[in-house]
């Protein structure tokens, strides 16, 4: 996969940023991390954007352990009803190996 160099601004300062991934998701990527620090800048008696971005980075992490406790969830979830399915259908259509 090629590398992709793109500029962001997060708090007024650019920044290029070269990944992987599509400029469009870096943009977002940014934008984000951008509202998230502004966010906190605004909400707390923060003023120092260094320490509005640790606060906005525990934010996000906050974000990301939810999302992935969420989907450990739905993935439990998913296993369960499929079993459960499962039962219902012939013998033949189970999918059990022998």
């Amino acid at each position: 996969m090629s590398k992709h160099s793109t500029r962001v601004n997060i708090c007024g300062e650019e920044y290029t940023i070269r990944t992987d991934a599509s400029p469009d998701h870096t943009r977002a990527v940014a934008a984000h991390v951008d509202k998230t620090i502004r966010a906190v800048m605004s909400s707390a008696a923060v003023t120092e954007s260094h320490k509005a971005a640790i606060l906005a980075a525990l934010s996000i992490t906050d974000e990301l352990f939810r999302e992935r406790s969420e989907r450990g969830d739905l993935a439990e979830s998913m296993t369960a009803l499929s079993s459960e399915v499962r039962r219902w259908l012939p013998p033949g259509k189970r999918g059990e190996k022998a």
